[in-house]
C-alpha cells in the first residue's frame, strides 16, 4: 500500500497579538507509518476552539505549549486508515488531537471510538465533543445551578455559550445570554430558548443586565473576562458562583491580561469564582456524552455548527473566532 502524504500545518512563530498565516508554515509530507500501539488516520473534520490562541504561547499552562516546528495542535474527527493498535482497525471512526492535518499518526490511546450511525460526524467535536463536555461540567459541576435562579451567559451564541444556556434552562433556571450581533441574540432566544438576550455591540450591558435581571445573577458562565465579566459581577446575589471557562477578550491582548476590578463583588456577597479546564473530567465524559445525546434525541437541545471548507483556509479561518464571523461551533472541513 503506497503511504498516503499528509497536509499539515506547523507552528513556527509564537502570535503577537492575532496570529497570522506567517506564523504557520504549511507542509505536504508521507504520513509516518504507525508503530506498535498507533493509528494512522485521515482526518475530516477539525475543530477550532479559542484555546488553541493560548497553546501557541510560550510558559506554563494547564497543557505544554505547541513546540515551535510542531503540527498544530487540534481536536478532530476521522478515519482509521491503518491500525496497529488491539481494539482499533481500519474504517473505525475516532475522535482526538488529531491536528490541523489531512492525516494524522497517534497513540491509539488517546484516540475515542465513536459510532457514526448516532449523529453526523462534525456533532462528535460539537456537542457531543469538548465544547459539550465543557458546557455540561462547567455549568453543572462547577456552577451548580438550582431551578429558578437567574444564569447569565456569556459568548452565548459560540458552541460552548449557546450549549450552557440550553442546559441551565433544562434545569430551570431564567437564562441571559450576551452575544455580539442582532442575529445571534435573536437566535439563543428565538431558536434556543433563552430568557432574554443582550447585544454588547449596540447595548450597555449594565443597564441591560438590570432590566434582564432584576432578582440578580446567581451563576455566570464567563467565556470573554474583561470589562463584562466586571459588568456581571456587580449584579450577583448572595453565594453566587461565576465559572471561568474562557476570556477571549483579552487572548490576542498584546498588553497585560486585564483582571477584575470589582473582584470585592466576591467578598461582600460570598460568592465563588472557579476555574475550569474540562480535561479534569474526562473519566465522566461517557456520562456527559450520554446525556447530551439524550436531550439531543428529544429535541431539548440544539446544536449549530459553522462548517468552512477546506484545510488550506485553516489561519483565515481560525480568526473568526476572534471577530466574532463564525456562527455556532467553528469546524475546519478537510
Amino acid at each position: 500500500m503506497s503511504q498516503p502524504e499528509s497536509r499539515q500545518f506547523r507552528l513556527i512563530r509564537r502570535p503577537v497579538g492575532l496570529p497570522k498565516r506567517d506564523d504557520f508554515e504549511f507542509l505536504v509530507e508521507p504520513a509516518r507509518p504507525p508503530e506498535a500501539g498507533e493509528v494512522m488516520v485521515g482526518v475530516e473534520y477539525i475543530s477550532l476552539d479559542p484555546a488553541m490562541r493560548g497553546w501557541m504561547n510560550e510558559g506554563k499552562s494547564y497543557i505544554k505549549p505547541v513546540g515551535l516546528g510542531e503540527v498544530m495542535r487540534a481536536g478532530a474527527i476521522g478515519t482509521v486508515i491503518e491500525s496497529r493498535a488491539e481494539g482499533f482497525a481500519a474504517g473505525d471512526v475516532v475522535t482526538g488531537p488529531l491536528g490541523v492535518q489531512s492525516v494524522a499518526t497517534l497513540a491509539a490511546k488517546d484516540c475515542l471510538k465513536v459510532d457514526p450511525s448516532l449523529a453526523p460526524k462534525p456533532l462528535f467535536i460539537s456537542t457531543l465533543g469538548m465544547p459539550g463536555m465543557t458546557a455540561y461540567f462547567g455549568l453543572l459541576a462547577v456552577g451548580e445551578p438550582k431551578q429558578g435562579e437567574t444564569v447569565v451567559v456569556s459568548a452565548a451564541a459560540g458552541a460552548v455559550g449557546a450549549l450552557v444556556g440550553q442546559i441551565a434552562k433544562i434545569q430551570g433556571c431564567r437564562v441571559v445570554g450576551i452575544a455580539g450581533r442582532e442575529d445571534k441574540c435573536r437566535y439563543i432566544v428565538d431558536e434556543l430558548g433563552f430568557d432574554a438576550a443582550i447585544d454588547y455591540k449596540t447595548e450597555s450591558v449594565p443597564d441591560r443586565l438590570r432590566e434582564t435581571c432584576p432578582n440578580g445573577i446567581d451563576v455566570y458562565f464567563d467565556n470573554v473576562g474583561g470589562q463584562i465579566l466586571d459588568d456581571c459581577l456587580a449584579r450577583i446575589n448572595l453565594r453566587a458562583r461565576i465559572v471561568i471557562c474562557g476570556a477571549i477578550s483579552q487572548y490576542n491582548s498584546t498588553t497585560p491580561v486585564r483582571g477584575p476590578a470589582n473582584y470585592l463583588s466576591l467578598l461582600v456577597n460570598r460568592a465563588r469564582m472557579q476555574g475550569m479546564i474540562v480535561f479534569d473530567w474526562a473519566d465522566r465524559y461517557p456520562e456527559g456524552m450520554r446525556a447530551m445525546a439524550g436531550w439531543l434525541k428529544e429535541g431539548k437541545l440544539k446544536s449549530r455548527e459553522d462548517i468552512v471548507d477546506g484545510l488550506d483556509n485553516f489561519p483565515e479561518t481560525l480568526l473568526k473566532l476572534f471577530t466574532g464571523e463564525n456562527f455556532g461551533k467553528l469546524v475546519l472541513k478537510v
